[in-house]
This record gives structure tokens, sequence and C-alpha cells, in this order.
């Protein structure tokens, strides 16, 4: 397992003591997304695309995931470019995060909305703190997105309530992840999520170190489940 330094998560709260911006493009599924990636100390980690999010999205491109008319959830969505590619492919999507994240995210949906409007509908802000609010929000998603959401442990049990609840509707979880040892990453997958989920790895890039994942809520805890 890579432990280099700059695989891991920063935990100092001056990392980003000094702010500034910067503008990638990705492309997917023939949509080009530019995002803004506007690092300062307030946004810290929500401030980058990570690369979990790249290997998801070239995961969906594998398998030829149809997003058109599905309904997406993000947690932890960042710079909101997981989300806005669901969106410009069709997917009625919700994208959350702590409120300081949003705006940029808000930002980013704005400047990558497509000249002739959202196939579906604009992708939709909204702030979720794991384990408090997740009530706020419904059951009835298709998909449930994450990437590199998992490297806090003392977050684990908060994240694992808010699937639970968004999960209710029989929704499927896609979860993307750099295994970091020192964030205990492998045991919220195989302590903390089969708790209530049935847990399938689908993808292992040894070289990157990322895993992604599919679950989905064991069917006596599902409301309607999917089949």
């Amino acid at each position: 397992m890579d432990e280099e330094a700059d695989e891991v998560f920063p935990a100092e709260d001056q990392l980003f003591e000094d702010s500034f911006s910067k503008d990638c493009t990705f492309s997917f599924f023939g949509q080009e997304c530019k995002i803004n990636q506007s690092f300062s100390a307030s946004l810290g980690v929500a401030a980058s695309v990570w690369d979990a999010a790249i290997h998801l999205c070239r995961f969906f491109e594998q398998i030829s995931l149809d997003l058109s008319g599905k309904r997406v959830i993000e947690l932890g969505a960042g710079t909101g470019f997981l989300s806005i590619l669901a969106a410009r492919l069709g997917a009625c999507v919700t994208l959350t995060d702590l409120p300081l994240a949003i705006p940029q995210a808000v930002r980013n949906i704005e400047a990558n909305t497509p000249p002739n409007g959202w196939p579906s509908e604009a992708p939709i802000a909204a702030p979720l703190s794991w384990g408090q609010d997740q009530e706020n929000f419904s059951s009835d998603w298709d998909f449930v997105l994450g990437t590199d959401i998992i490297y806090m442990p003392e977050t684990f049990p908060l994240l694992l309530d808010t699937l639970v609840h968004l999960c209710g509707g029989g929704a499927v979880v896609f979860l993307s992840s750099k295994m970091r040892r020192e964030h205990h990453t492998q045991d919220f997958y195989d302590n903390w999520l089969p708790q209530k989920f049935e847990v399938e790895l689908v993808q292992r890039e040894p070289e990157s170190n990322i895993n992604i994942y599919r679950a989905a809520l064991r069917e006596s805890l599902t409301e309607t489940p999917k089949h």
C-alpha cells in the first residue's frame, strides 16, 4: 500500500493558507466538464477533484452505465464534478456536502450548463451533515455516489446512518476510495458497511491504490426493494 505523503489527506488547518484557483477540464462519455478548484483553508479537501472520482467516471464508461432519467445523490460532492457529469448524461441529481463547500459546487454547475440546457434538470446543491439531517432528504434514489469520502473514522457511523436512510427505496451505492491505511479506509468497507449492506468490490486498481465498491441495502431493511 502506497503511503507517500502526497497520497494522504491533509489534516493541517493551514494547509491552504494561501488561497488560489485552478481550472481543469475532464472528458467522459463525450461530455467535457471544466471544473474550477478553489483551494483555501476553508474548503480544504473539498476543493479538489480527487483521483477516486476520475476512476469512478472511467468505470462508469467501461460498464456503459445508463444514468438517463435516474435519480442520483452524491455525498461529499466537493467541486460537483461527478454530479455535473451525471446531470449532463440526463440524471436528476442532488449533490451534497458541508455548507462551506456548496458555493464552489454551485459555481461549477453554472459554468457547465450545456448550451441547449440540461437534458433533465440542473443539479441541485444542498448541505448535508451526515448523521444529523439526512431525514431532510428522500429515500427514493436510483444511485448514491461518493468518491474519497472514507477517511475519517469518527464519521463512519454517521455515514452509515446516512446511507441507510438514503437507500431505503433500494438505491445502488457506488463508492470509490483511495485505500489509505492511516485513515482506516479498509475498515469501513470490511466492518462498517457490511453491517447494513451487501458489498461487492467491483474494481481494484493496484497502481493507484483505488477500490470501487458497489453496495445495496440488505433487503430486510429496504422499504420498496428494486429488482
